[in-house]
């Protein structure tokens, strides 16, 4: 069995649109409590002019792509692979989901199912990583289904909320994946 590389059960992956998407994780950045789940940096609004640069920049250095949802035909969110090592086959997931409408949908996980399935079948990666906020229980959640696996901490990292949190990394080897995967002989 084939499947499409960039189209799953709710969403496909689509390249950046320089002219459009800006505004659209400009308009992202005033929601707050999006920012806070996105990034663990200060919460910033931020300008189409600076979105556009700096998506410039991320798609010049990493792999990166809009998140389209596939009921509605909406981008959605955005999700990358980044601070990719080839010789070492390591890399950093990141993922946003920008529209509050799709939250707790499925549309999340089913982006970082195709981006795991293109960074181990297509990059040829051994391991992703990524950082997640110790206040963003869903995420957590989303990510151990998924297969990630608690690596450590970073104890009292972040400031949110008045508050100090921990900043929790996570790991998912290619092992691990292809044990959960299906269809793994089939790389078709």
């Amino acid at each position: 069995m084939t499947t499409g590389i960039f189209t799953g059960k709710l969403v496909r992956l689509i390249v950046p649109d320089l002219n459009t998407d800006p505004q659209r994780t400009a308009a992202w950045s005033q929601d707050s409590e999006y920012m806070r789940l996105y990034d663990i940096n200060l919460v910033m609004v931020l300008s189409p002019q600076s979105e556009k640069e700096d998506l410039e920049k991320r798609v010049s250095r990493n792999v990166w792509f809009m998140i389209q949802a596939l009921s509605t035909g909406q981008v959605i969110g955005e999700v990358s692979l980044g601070g990719i090592d080839y010789p070492a086959g390591n890399a950093w997931l990141g993922i946003g989901i920008g529209n509050r409408d799709f939250w707790g949908k499925g549309c999340g996980s089913d982006a970082v199912r195709l981006m795991l399935n293109f960074g181990f079948r297509e990059m040829n990666l051994r391991r992703v990583s990524l950082s997640v906020a110790e206040y963003n229980e869903r995420a957590l959640r989303v990510y151990e289904k998924l297969g990630f696996v608690v690596e450590g901490r970073c104890r009292k990292t972040i400031l949110r909320f008045g508050r100090r949190w921990d900043k929790i990394m996570m790991g998912l080897l290619r092992e691990e994946w292809e044990a959960q995967q299906p269809d793994v002989g089939d790389k078709g």
